[in-house]
């Protein structure tokens, strides 16, 4: 936390447009970085996705996804917004960006998902979801997306008949009650079940306490929606929707497409993960591996989460909006 809020506060400190000629070799670090997780990685409960530098242990997934942001951002936000232009005269994103060039960006991030995915579904999802986001915000027109959407489906279709594990878990998820692997997301549901209205209250919940597996890490919602209940739950959900609101807003009058992409890729970040985490909780999709923003533990996910909110700071900083 403490890490994460000096670095929150430097890179807010600075202009967001000294980061685009860095944006290249941020990429290119997350590339080699997601690599050597696969020849030097440390395994955690069946998971190679941890990289050790001496005493430190990080995820680079997790350094990936500002990394994606800063290189979409720097490629396709190449163009300044008029001046001239009003705050809401509807033009909130710039000008519209060629085929070509849509494409050539999807391919460019593709490396990435490719590498991260190999041991890490859930991140890759979350970062082709990014990629893909801020490509429709560069270039709003429906076909060149509705492409992108069948491709990233192949892929993950690809992604997902590469190992057996992955299939199974459709079956667990239609079923949870019928394999052993769906004990996680069964306790998890008993814990918002009896959490009712209001909850048990803070600290009370017995779910926590060794019944449900990672209580700390995914399934922290549910540990939520126990000891607060469905208020304390909502109160949550409607708290990232706020966080959600203000990115918006600072993609809206930040001063060039640039910075609008910026705020809109972590946006988008912020608003998928949120998104899965709370579907895989309830059950609404299949379990992955997936951590609810700025709740869940994990040092590695707190450093670069506060990172991108600074970053956001920054391209505020820049804002056009006027009385």
């Amino acid at each position: 936390m403490a890490l994460g809020l000096a670095a929150m506060t430097a890179v807010s400190s600075i202009d967001y447009h000294a980061l685009k000629r860095l944006a290249g070799p941020a990429y290119l670090l997350s590339l080699v970085l997601s690599g050597a997780v696969l020849l030097f990685g440390d395994a955690y409960n069946g998971s190679r996705r941890w990289l050790s530098i001496g005493p430190l242990s990080f995820q680079p997934a997790e350094y990936a996804k500002p990394a994606v942001i800063l290189l979409l951002a720097s490629v396709a936000g190449g163009k300044t917004r008029s001046p001239d232009a009003g705050a809401h005269d509807g033009r909130i994103f710039g000008n519209t960006r060629s085929r070509s060039l849509t494409v050539s960006v999807f391919l460019a991030v593709l490396p990435i998902v490719a590498l991260v995915g190999k041991n890490n579904l859930s991140t890759a999802v979350i970062i082709l979801g990014i990629a893909m986001i801020m490509i429709f915000v560069s270039n709003p027109k429906y076909l060149p997306f509705l492409w992108m959407i069948l491709a990233g489906v192949g892929f993950l279709a690809v992604f997902l008949s590469l190992e057996s594990y992955r299939l199974e878990r459709l079956a667990v998820w239609r079923h949870p009650e019928l394999y052993e692997k769906g004990y996680q997301t069964l306790q998890g549901l008993y814990a918002i079940g009896s959490g009712g209205l209001f909850g048990l209250g803070l600290g009370n919940g017995i779910q926590k306490l060794g019944f449900v597996p990672e209580a700390q890490n995914d399934m922290i919602f549910s540990v939520i929606c126990e000891e607060l209940g469905l208020f304390g739950a909502a109160i949550l959900i409607l708290l990232f929707l706020l966080l959600l609101w203000r990115f918006m807003v600072i993609a809206t009058h930040a001063p060039d497409l640039f910075g609008s992409l910026i705020a809109a890729g972590i946006m988008g970040h912020i608003a998928i993960q949120v998104i899965l985490n709370i579907a895989v909780v309830t059950n609404t999709i299949p379990n992955t591996g997936i951590t609810l923003p700025f709740v869940s533990y994990g040092g590695t996910s707190m450093l670069f989460l506060l990172s991108e909110m600074g970053l956001a700071l920054s391209v505020s900083r820049g804002s056009t909006i006027r009385p």
